[in-house]
């Protein structure tokens, strides 16, 4: 009875052709044969290949090409090289063009049969890891992890926006992802294959952000030795992301201003517009009405990018989407760091929920990054940052305590929540455990 793996061997020379189907189908494979890169492109085209076997030294088109071709075209190939000629330098080419092993003529018969189950078990170790992460994937839109009911309201604005060029106004905590949500309208939508531009506002000195922002001509000022495009000019047809736009003078406003209205940009030490096509997203973590208030930001600017606002919520407004979040972050570092897929208990998901989250999404996965570097197996509550397993609430009451009350009643609080652990307590409260016995008196 044959294996249900279908193997294509490639090879110009007949007599080595034979030898290898013969000894293949000896261990039960189901085999094709092609005498040249012309004939099995052929049998690709029409048949279900699970391993192609090649030699590199062949007329016309060699083999090397062949495995290019398939390592594009029919990624999920596991592709075998047979060769006469050997060499450090050969292998290394092989093995970059997508080969997943090479055995060197002549060969034996066991010579070939394990480098042929070494290249299907690679290949299905392959096809289980990338099921598994599609399995573990968390729910998304975009880049956008959630199914919460608030990440659902942003979602919903995206999908009226992501296919024309509104100007957009993002405001949110920091961390809370501001720039996966431009990224979502842009790539989500049919703009996806044009340029986006990300342009922090903050990093960039305020004496360069026109010229980087708009571009410049040569002699413009100490410096411009030659003509430079701007973010822009960068972004035409595309989009250009505006992040901390509150940081923005009030000179760089008024440029913005007359791009939002005019279409055009005027590179810095010119007066020549060159007009443009480009989606507007501006984002920032402040607010900005109190900026117009204190005269700081331009009040007709900011109704020009307020065309559509998103509020991205924090992640206290999504609780609910931690876990999804959590398993993004399993997925990305636990392959980086310990290169398998690592799960967390119950209990530290717990811990994570009733948290306060004052740094947002970045905080989360910085906590998850840090507890995979910690764990063997999977992230439990001891590999979580104290502030986060010992979180303690200030006493509740409206009745105005003395010094005194305040104090015991924190201090129970404290030995409550880290379950009387004395040692602990005088950690968080940062006295010693002697003075921590004294005031229990």
């Amino acid at each position: 009875m044959l294996n249900k793996e279908n193997i294509l061997i490639v090879d110009d020379d007949v007599h080595i052709l034979e030898l290898i189907q013969r000894h293949l189908q000896s261990l039960n494979y189901h085999t094709y044969k092609a005498i040249s890169v012309k004939e099995a492109l052929e049998i690709l085209k029409d048949t279900s290949i699970d391993l192609l076997i090649t030699d590199l030294q062949m007329p016309g088109v060699d083999g090397l090409e062949l495995i290019k071709y398939v390592s594009e075209h029919y990624p999920k190939i596991p592709k075998l090289v047979v060769t006469g000629f050997p060499s450090i330098d050969g292998a290394l080419e092989v093995m970059k063009s997508g080969a997943v092993d090479y055995i060197t003529k002549p060969f034996t018969k066991e010579e070939l049969k394990l480098a042929t189950l070494k290249s299907l078990e690679l290949n299905l170790k392959v096809r289980k890891t990338q099921k598994v992460k599609e399995e573990l994937a968390p729910k998304s839109y975009g880049e956008l992890i959630g199914s919460s009911i608030a990440i659902k309201k942003v979602t919903d604005v995206i999908e009226r926006l992501k296919n024309n060029k509104a100007t957009v106004f993002i405001h949110g905590e920091s961390g809370t992802g501001k720039e996966l949500v431009a990224r979502s309208i842009h790539y989500m939508g049919k703009y996806s294959s044009a340029p986006f531009v990300v342009v922090n506002c903050g990093a960039i000195p305020e004496n360069l952000l026109e010229s980087e922002l708009f571009g410049y001509v040569k002699g413009a000022f100490t410096g411009a030795e030659k003509d430079r495009k701007g973010f822009f000019q960068a972004a035409n047809n595309g989009t250009i992301f505006l992040d901390e736009i509150g940081n923005a003078s009030l000179a760089t406003q008024l440029r913005l201003l007359r791009v939002l209205q005019e279409k055009e940009v005027v590179k810095v030490g010119t007066q020549k517009a060159e007009k443009i096509d480009v989606r507007v997203i501006a984002a920032t973590n402040v607010d900005v009405k109190d900026l117009i208030k204190k005269e700081r930001f331009r009040e007709d600017l900011y109704y020009r990018l307020t065309v559509v606002q998103i509020e991205v919520p924090s992640l206290l407004e999504r609780l609910s989407d931690i876990p999804l979040l959590v398993d993004k972050f399993l997925l990305k570092y636990g392959i980086e760091y310990k290169d398998r897929f690592l799960k967390i208990t119950p209990e530290a998901i717990d811990i994570l929920k009733k948290y306060h989250w004052p740094g947002n999404i970045r905080e989360l996965e910085n906590v998850i990054q840090r507890a995979i570097i910690m764990c063997d197996k999977f992230v439990d509550v001891e590999h979580l940052p104290e502030h986060i397993k010992y979180q303690i609430n200030f006493p509740k009451t409206d009745k105005l305590l003395s010094l005194k009350e305040f104090e015991k009643a924190y201090l129970l609080k404290v030995l409550h929540a880290t379950n009387n652990n004395k040692t602990k307590a005088a950690e968080i409260l940062q006295i010693d455990r002697k003075t921590l016995r004294e005031k229990l008196k």
